[in-house]
C-alpha cells in the first residue's frame, strides 16, 4: 500500500478498505472480470485496486499520439509555475463542477488542480467536461505521483474506440446524455418521473444533474464501486447507477410531503448522505437490476439526441429555454386539454421533441368529422399527439411516432406500423400513461440477431409491407419493429389507418379503434398496451384533435 498513499488521508477512509484481502488479479476474460467487479472484488485493498486501473486503463484503446508522464514532468513548471495549487484557477470547460475531496490530504487537493490545467493545455479540443475534476480525484488515490495520475486521465479522454465511450468532452455531448438519462427515467422510472413533474418546473434541469450525483455528490467509497465497474463495462453503467439513485430518492420522499422548494438540491443531498440508507452494494445490486436497453440502443437514441441539438442550433452552452415549458399559455388553446394537462403530456415524450412547441394539426370543431381531412392534416408530420374528448368527458390520447403517410406501404391491406416511442393516455377521469408491453416486459421480444443464432428460429408475424424501411433520420431506429421476433400473441404494431378506420394499438385486441365518421370509437383489454382500458368500452367522440411539433 505504501507506493499508493502519497496523496491519501488515511484517517478520513473507510478503514474497511485497507483491508488486505486478495492481493492479485489473474483473471483476462471478460465476463469474469465483468462479475469481480460488480462483486468489488479489489473494492477492499487500496493496492489492488490501483493496479486493476492501471491495467485496464492501459488496455483502453487510445489516439496514437497520447499524452504520457513524460509529457506532464515537461509542462507542469511552465503552467504552473510558482503559483500555489490550491488557488489555481480551474479551466472554463469544467463548469465551475465540485472538486471533491475524496479523502485526499492538503498535497492531494492541490494536485488535483494541477493535473486538470496541465489536460487542459494537452487537449484544446475539450469545451464541456464538468465530470473531469471527480474523475482526476479519484484516480489520484490510485496513482504513485502527478505525473502517472495525468496519464491516467489522458489516456480516458484520448479513447478513439468509437463503440466505448467514456466521459463526455463537449456540451452537445453532455446535453445529449442528459436529454438520454431523461428518456430512460421516462422508461424505467415512470413513479419517480411523476414525482418531478409534480415537483418541478423543469423536468429537464432536474435531469441534467445526472453526472453531478455521480461524479460530484456521491461518497468517495460509492462512486469508487461505480468506477470499478465503469472502467470494466463503459458509459452505460454510469446511467443504471443513476436510475438506481433515483429510484431510492422516490422510495425515500414516497412517505413525505411532494411539495418542494428545490427537488434538485434534495436529490444532491439525498446522494451525498445515501450511506444513512443504502449500501454502494444495495446500489449496485439495484442498479443492474433494471432491465436497461442494450448499450447499441442507447447508443442510437444519445445520437437522435444529439441530431435534435444540432438542429436546434445548441451545441455550446447557453442560457437554456425552460424545455419542459416549451407549452407557453399566452399561445395555447386546446378545447380538450388545459396548458397543464398538456405540460403533463410534454413531460412524457422523448427529450429530442420536449424542445419542440406544439402546433394544432387538425381539429373536429374546425375541419370537420372527415377520416380524409384528418390525414390530409396529419401527413408530413412525424411524430403527431392525438387527443380525444368524449361526450361522457373523458379524455384520452396517444403519442404516435411516425407519419401517417406510412399506413400506404401495406397498399389496400391494413397494416400496422410506428416505433416503441409510441404510448396511449388517459387523462380524465384520471390520469394513466400505457407503453407497448415489450418496453415494459423485454423478454418477449428478441433482437433480429438473436433470433438468427436459434435454430429454429420461429418467424415473426410481421409480414415485411408491414414493416417500413427506416430511412436514415427515422426516430428512435432501435425501438422499431424489425429488430423484434414478436411471439404471435404480442405480434403487433403501434398504429394502424384506412378508408374506413384508425386503430391505435393492435394485438389480440385494439386499446383505441375510430371509425371513419370520426364520431365513434371503441375501446378493449389489449396486450400491447396495458389491460386495462383508455376510456367507456364504446364512446361518442365530442372533440378529436391532432397536434404536431413545431420547431
Amino acid at each position: 500500500m505504501d507506493e499508493y498513499n502519497r496523496f491519501v488521508d488515511w484517517e478520513k477512509m473507510d478503514v474497511n478498505v485497507q483491508s488486505q484481502d486478495p492481493k492479485e488479479l489473474s483473471c483476462t476474460e471478460f465476463q469474469e472480470l465483468k462479475q469481480l467487479a460488480r462483486q468489488g472484488y479489489w473494492a477492499k485493498n487500496h493496492s489492488l485496486r490501483a493496479k486493476v486501473y492501471h491495467r485496464l486503463i492501459n488496455n483502453i484503446p487510445c489516439r496514437t499520439v497520447t499524452p504520457d508522464a513524460n509529457v506532464y514532468r515537461d509542462i507542469v513548471v511552465k503552467i504552473i509555475g510558482k503559483r500555489s495549487s490550491s488557488s489555481l484557477p480551474l479551466p472554463e470547460f469544467v463548469d465551475n463542477s465540485l472538486v471533491p475531496t475524496y479523502c485526499l490530504n492538503a498535497e492531494g487537493i492541490g494536485a488535483v488542480r494541477k493535473i486538470i490545467l496541465c489536460v487542459a493545455n494537452q487537449f484544446p479540443d475539450i469545451s464541456f467536461c464538468p465530470a473531469l475534476p471527480s474523475v482526476t480525484a479519484l484516480l489520484l488515490h490510485y496513482s504513485r505521483d502527478e505525473a502517472e495520475c495525468f496519464e491516467k486521465v489522458c489516456r480516458i479522454l484520448a479513447c478513439n474506440d468509437p463503440s466505448k465511450r467514456l466521459i463526455d468532452q463537449t456540451f452537445l455531448a453532455f446535453e445529449s446524455s442528459c436529454m438520454t438519462f431523461g428518456d430512460l427515467v421516462n422508461k424505467y422510472c415512470q413513479a419517480a418521473h411523476k414525482l418531478m413533474v409534480a415537483v418541478s418546473e423543469d423536468v429537464l434541469e432536474v435531469y441534467s444533474d445526472w453526472q453531478r450525483w455521480l461524479f460530484g455528490e456521491l461518497p468517495m467509497v460509492y462512486i469508487a464501486r461505480v468506477f470499478d465497474v465503469f472502467l470494466v463495462e463503459g458509459y452505460k453503467v454510469l446511467y443504471r447507477v443513476a436510475l438506481a439513485l433515483l429510484k431510492f430518492f422516490h422510495k425515500v420522499r414516497a412517505g413525505q410531503p411532494k411539495e418542494s422548494d428545490n427537488v434538485q438540491q434534495d436529490i444532491r443531498s439525498f446522494v451525498r448522505d445515501i450511506a444513512k440508507s443504502v449500501t454502494p452494494e444495495r446500489l449496485l445490486e439495484k442498479a443492474f437490476a433494471i432491465r436497461l436497453f442494450s448499450r447499441k440502443e442507447i447508443q442510437l437514441l444519445q445520437m437522435a439526441n444529439e441530431k435534435a441539438l444540432q438542429q436546434k442550433g445548441i451545441t455550446v452552452k447557453q442560457k437554456r429555454q425552460n424545455v419542459h415549458l416549451a407549452v407557453h399559455a399566452e399561445n395555447f388553446k386546446s378545447e380538450i386539454v388545459s396548458v397543464k394537462e398538456m405540460r403533463d403530456i410534454w413531460s412524457w415524450i422523448p427529450e429530442r421533441f420536449a424542445l419542440c412547441q406544439p402546433l394544432l394539426l387538425f381539429t373536429t370543431l374546425e375541419h370537420g368529422c372527415s377520416l380524409n381531412r384528418f390525414y390530409s392534416h396529419s401527413e408530413g408530420h412525424e411524430p403527431t399527439l392525438l387527443l380525444i374528448k368524449t361526450t361522457a368527458k373523458e379524455v384520452c390520447g396517444a403519442f404516435l411516432s411516425t407519419d401517417w403517410s406510412e399506413r400506404r406501404r401495406g397498399g389496400n391491406k391494413l397494416s400496422f406500423f410506428g416505433t416503441g416511442e409510441c404510448f396511449v393516455f388517459r387523462l380524465q377521469p384520471e390520469v394513466e400513461r400505457y407503453e407497448w408491453v415489450i418496453i415494459k416486459h423485454p423478454e418477449l421480444g428478441m433482437s433480429v440477431s438473436e433470433t438468427e443464432n436459434h435454430a429454429s428460429g420461429s418467424s415473426s408475424t410481421l409480414s415485411s409491407s408491414s414493416i417500413p424501411a427506416d430511412p436514415s433520420d427515422r426516430l428512435s431506429p432501435f425501438l422499431s419493429a424489425r429488430h423484434f421476433n414478436l411471439p404471435s400473441k404480442t405480434a403487433s404494431m403501434f398504429m394502424a389507418g384506412s378508408s374506413e378506420c384508425i386503430i391505435i394499438g393492435g394485438g389480440d385486441g385494439q386499446a383505441l379503434y375510430l371509425d371513419a365518421d370520426l364520431n365513434h370509437g371503441r375501446t378493449s383489454h389489449c396486450d400491447t398496451f396495458n389491460n386495462q382500458p383508455l376510456c367507456s368500452e364504446s364512446f361518442q367522440i365530442s372533440v378529436l384533435e391532432v397536434w404536431g411539433f413545431r420547431d
